[in-house]
């Protein structure tokens, strides 16, 4: 059997997020308080799948959205550096409203199909593209048959997610994410279904928690 089924979720909320600034490869924030409690709310849904494996980013930001499944499951955390987000190099740290006419003109190259343009000083599509495929396939085939996880980043996932289901990287923007959200894909025959994408119902309580107060 040559199927895997992979769950691929965003890690839970960070500062950075939470303040609209760019979080990339170069930023190692934990999560907060909300991101906590959206990765508990992720552990809880995936303990009803019989999971062989759970990999993360080498930042902290994913194991610790990943470490309450853990302590649910016993299943040890993998972390791979080739997982980490896009480098936003110049753009690390800054908030989006103070860089908008640069972002928009890189985003724009990407969406006209010219996605090996960097971000300055950082990566580009491609370039990100090429080293977490890579480190994913090795993960697919030593783990065929099985169930995985993936606890990554936004725009990894975009990237991710647009090649393999056909969209391609210049339709990334497509592709929805959420903090604590979660993707169910399937490779089977060296190609990408999905089964669903961007999934949040597992965190509608602790939205209306957090609207509560």
């Amino acid at each position: 059997m040559s199927r895997v089924r992979l769950f691929i979720a965003r890690h839970g909320e960070t500062d950075y997020n939470k303040k609209g600034l760019l979080q990339g490869r170069g930023i190692d924030a934990p999560l907060n308080e909300t991101g906590k409690l959206q990765a508990k709310k992720l552990s809880e849904y995936l303990k009803s799948y019989d999971i062989n494996g759970v990999f993360c980013s080498n930042l902290q930001r994913t194991w610790q959205t990943a470490k309450p499944y853990r302590e649910l499951s016993g299943i040890e955390i993998i972390k791979d550096k080739n997982l980490d987000e896009m480098d936003f190099g110049d753009f690390e740290g800054v908030s989006y409203s103070e860089i908008s006419e640069e972002i928009n003109r890189v985003q724009q190259s990407w969406q006209k199909g010219d996605t090996s343009v960097n971000i300055p000083g950082g990566e580009s599509p491609d370039q990100v593209f090429e080293r977490a495929n890579d480190a994913v396939q090795t993960i697919i085939s030593n783990h065929i048959g099985d169930t995985l996880t993936l606890i990554i980043h936004g725009r990894l996932i975009r990237i991710l997610l647009s090649e393999w289901l056909g969209y391609g990287l210049k339709n990334m923007h497509k592709i929805d994410h959420t903090n604590g959200g979660v993707n169910q894909i399937v490779f089977n025959k060296n190609s990408f279904t999905s089964v669903y994408l961007n999934k949040t119902a597992h965190l509608a309580d602790l939205e209306k928690s957090v609207l509560n107060g």
